[in-house]
């Protein structure tokens, strides 16, 4: 029923955002004669500041077209390889290598949480000079009809395994948030089984895979509550108008709702500042706005059973370090891997992963020789510096790229 009253004051706010838009270029368009009267800034602004608050957000490009390969613009082509029900395997095809045996290949594990994969838009961007990237793009799942089936934890698990053997044991896995503890599973269960695609290395960066070491907001919240209170309060029903009409999800306006309370001075006075920012003509800063939120805006549904998992094995069992997670019959064992070379990535200031939550994969990967493991804490980084912005281009992307190649 939410999920229906949510349908219905999207179709009422359409309109709004349409004629607010049209009045934005309207008082500000150079040649509408409109944009020269006295306050045609403030109107124009607040105009805008309304239409991006009604608007609704589709799934933003990923906009990579070109790289830089030794000082000189090369072509990306972007091509999904391995297409799932849940999940597109997305290969970023540069167009030439400035290694003549081949860049490593990296299959970058992107978040199933709440936003689309293009989050890891800066990920992608700064490996992709050096590296063959591939990343899954999680579907939707609102647009994934019901005929194929529930989606659990243990269904991604089993999605990365297959990604994994798709690209063969010259691969190198990073995984970003929420993926690490499938992936760590992932990568256990194939040592377990002495699968011969095994990856290379394995980058595990700010994820919950020990989340009783400094339990953060989202741990708390995870803790506080019963498990039924997350399935009676968080889980609806996908509206008939979608092709996963009736499908059990969690979905994308209530989590962006979570994300937007967790800092809503912040967001309030980021909103405030974009307004300065029209009247004052600062077309680079209100760009900045304009591109951080058509990406943060953006949000897709989770299946109900994958969430609902989460909630159970990662933050309410603990199932991962305590041992006692089992898939098809098989007991997760991270110390079953030996080959697989491990580097785990924590920011100081991280408020979504604690520290110690991440590292943790030190400790319970203990076949791994110590000379094959390393562990850096970002300094001054909070959970989106580990992956984006500037520490993440000059600091922590080298560092990746070196201990890949020495692996």
């Amino acid at each position: 029923m939410l999920y229906d009253l949510h349908e219905l004051q999207r179709s009422f706010l359409t309109p709004l955002a349409a004629f607010t838009d049209t009045g934005s270029q309207l008082f500000s368009h150079p040649y509408s004669p409109f944009a020269y009267t006295p306050v045609s800034r403030q109107i124009a602004a607040t105009y805008e500041l309304v239409h991006r608050l009604g608007k609704d957000y589709e799934k933003p490009a990923w906009g990579l077209a070109t790289t830089e390969i030794a000082g000189q613009q090369v072509a990306v082509t972007e091509q999904t390889v391995l297409q799932k029900p849940f999940c597109n395997l997305v290969h970023f095809k540069r167009a030439q290598s400035t290694d003549p045996a081949g860049d490593p290949r990296i299959l970058l594990a992107a978040p199933l949480s709440g936003h689309h994969a293009t989050l890891l838009r800066n990920t992608v961007q700064a490996l992709l000079p050096n590296h063959e990237v591939y990343v899954t793009d999680w579907v939707d799942a609102r647009m994934v009809p019901n005929s194929a089936g529930p989606f659990h934890l243990n269904d991604y698990v089993r999605y990365i395994q297959e990604f994994i053997q798709f690209l063969g044991p010259d691969v190198h896995v990073v995984s970003v948030c929420q993926p690490t503890v499938p992936v760590l599973a992932a990568i256990s269960l194939m040592a377990t089984n002495n699968d011969p695609c095994l990856p290379r290395s394995m980058t595990m960066m700010g994820g919950p895979i020990d989340a009783r070491e400094s339990p953060t907001q989202v741990n708390r919240l995870a803790t506080t509550k019963p498990y039924s209170w997350f399935e009676n309060n968080l889980i609806h029903r996908v509206p008939p108008r979608f092709p996963g009409a009736g499908r059990p999800v969690y979905p994308g306006f209530l989590q962006h709702t979570g994300f937007v309370a967790m800092n809503p001075d912040r967001h309030l006075r980021s909103h405030y500042d974009f307004y300065l920012h029209l009247i004052k003509g600062d077309n680079d800063d209100a760009e900045a706005h304009r591109q951080f939120y058509d990406e943060y805006n953006a949000v897709l549904d989770m299946p109900a059973e994958f969430y609902l998992d989460t909630i159970k094995v990662v933050f309410q069992e603990h199932q991962l370090p305590s041992g006692t997670w089992v898939i098809d019959g098989q007991t997760v064992d991270p110390s079953a891997i030996s080959s697989v070379a491990l580097l785990t990535i924590e920011g100081e200031f991280d408020d979504i992963s604690g520290q110690g939550q991440t590292r943790a994969a030190q400790q319970l990967c203990s076949g791994i020789h110590e000379e094959r493991k390393e562990h850096y804490t970002a300094v001054g980084c909070g959970h989106y510096g580990i992956f984006s912005g500037r520490r993440w281009r000059e600091t922590i992307c080298p560092k990746i790229g070196e201990f890949i190649r020495r692996f």
